[in-house]
This record gives structure tokens, sequence and C-alpha cells, in this order.
């Protein structure tokens, strides 16, 4: 499983949208300002890829990681 991290302010509704149909799971760290709330896309492994390529055709900047992080380690790497 990939886990992609995105900005959600990156996102439009309809790029939000069809990432979500391609990922198996969605969800979104909400954070006080002044850090933005990050969207977590959770990719099988065949399906990497094809989201890969959709993210790079929609210049969408992400970070891909194989080990889910915690809020915790999310909010480390803001600070």
């Amino acid at each position: 499983m990939w886990h992609f991290i995105i900005q959600q302010d990156d996102l439009s509704t309809v790029q939000y949208q069809s990432l979500q149909k391609k990922a198996a799971l969605t969800e979104v760290e909400p954070f006080n300002e002044p850090h933005p709330n990050l969207c977590i896309f959770d990719v099988e492994r065949e399906n990497y890829t094809d989201f890969v390529d959709c993210l790079d055709l929609e210049g969408i900047r992400y970070e891909a990681i194989t080990t889910k992080p915690t809020r915790e380690q999310l909010m480390n790497q803001m600070r």
C-alpha cells in the first residue's frame, strides 16, 4: 500500500474527487492555522503507476510513502 500526502489547498474539487475514485481510502487531516489541511490517499501497489501519472499530469505536488504516518508525524514535518 502506498500513501500519498497532498495539501488540501493544492487540489480543486474536481481533482480531489478524481483522486478519491482512484484511491482505496481517502482521509483528511485537519490542522489549525498556520498549517494546511492534508489529504492522505491510500493506493494499492498495483495502482501506484496510474495514480502517479494522474498526479503528474495535473501538476499536483505530493509525497509518496509506504508507511502510513501518524498525525503527530505529519505535524512534525510541518514544523
